[in-house]
């Protein structure tokens, strides 16, 4: 049985998670069934249209993401002081962009006036609105559900498009933000769906490399704000062009399945995160598979749980072993 939202995700151990969600059966719904021949290709536009959409309305920023054929990945920043910060009237534009919203938010919309019990009860209201606004579980509902909804008119039919719950594993640090960054940007090249980063379609790294070409950087995505350094800017934190060569060393390692000798140029950021290159490549390989709900060193992991009121998190020996940082001699 799986453990309910509030037990894996906490705001306080990490903003960063790394969200899974697939079609019923792991079916090509979203892609094109050789068993059939169907062609479902422009949904995967579909989901990464809305995906880019509710970045813009949610206090949820985009990392990366990946709309493969039968399921996607996304890396989600939580904005908490954003939500915060956001007056009554922002908040209630912003729930009418997802939801009808109430008679009393609509009256208030339209700017009538409302006496003070209502307008109490108007803030009450919005409280729970702004609550949601910064919840994946609600972030990832209502991105699942308008695909569901358009799939089903299109195939005129009824029923689930997706498995009932999506897959979330908190990054608890640097080490595993950026694994998990390189990792959902390089699925489909590990899909053999394509042979480069810039050729990889409905991926952030392609849109990221685009923008590069004209030293931007996209405005529907979490920008890459360079190493961390007091005051730090909101964004990633690593430096962009250090990260498009290492997705690029990656994705060739990967095209030609290096497990042994590794290219003795490796990227700075490697070093800076001081992460084995060997271990880097095995976690681009198996980072979803071998990792459970908790991702980061074993510290991290720790603390992780002292937050949740956990005891104990699988997969402790290997973030012990792929994301603490080495020891001294």
């Amino acid at each position: 049985m799986g453990l309910p939202r509030k037990a894996l995700i906490s705001l306080e151990a990490t903003p960063y998670y790394h969200c899974v969600s697939r079609c019923v059966r792991r079916a090509f719904l979203c892609g094109r069934d050789e068993r059939t021949g169907q062609c479902f290709e422009h949904r995967r536009q579909w989901i990464e249209d809305k995906l880019l959409e509710l970045s813009q309305i949610f206090a949820l920023d985009i990392g990366a993401y990946a709309v493969m054929s039968n399921h996607y990945h996304v890396v989600l920043h939580v904005d908490a002081a954003q939500a915060a910060a956001w007056e009554l009237r922002e908040v209630v534009k912003r729930w009418h962009q997802l939801c009808k919203g109430s008679p009393l938010s609509n009256r208030f919309a339209r700017n009538e006036a409302l006496d003070a019990a209502e307008r109490a009860r108007l803030t009450e209201l919005a409280e729970v609105w702004r609550a949601r606004l910064m919840d994946i579980s609600w972030f990832m509902r209502m991105l699942n559900e308008s695909i569901a909804r358009e799939a089903n008119r299109e195939d005129r039919c009824t029923g689930r498009f997706w498995e009932g719950r999506f897959k979330s594993q908190a990054l608890l640090d640097e080490r595993a933000l950026a694994a998990c960054l390189a990792y959902v940007d390089l699925n489909p090249i590990r899909a053999m769906m394509a042979e480069s980063p810039e050729t990889s379609d409905h991926t952030s790294v392609q849109q990221r490399i685009k923008a590069a070409e004209f030293r931007r950087q996209p405005q529907a995505l979490f920008p890459f704000v360079g190493n961390p350094r007091e005051p730090m800017p909101a964004g990633l934190p690593f430096r962009l062009q250090d990260y498009l060569e290492l997705v690029d060393w990656t994705g060739r390692c990967l095209r030609e399945d290096k497990r042994g000798a590794i290219p003795e140029q490796l990227p700075p950021i490697l070093d800076r995160l001081q992460i084995d290159p060997q271990h880097w490549l095995y976690l681009n390989r198996n980072f979803e598979s071998r990792f459970k709900t908790l991702v980061g060193s074993a510290h991290a992991l720790r603390r992780a749980c002292a937050q949740l009121g956990k005891c104990w998190a699988q997969g402790v020996r290997d973030c012990e072993r792929y994301f603490s940082p080495p020891t001294v001699p």
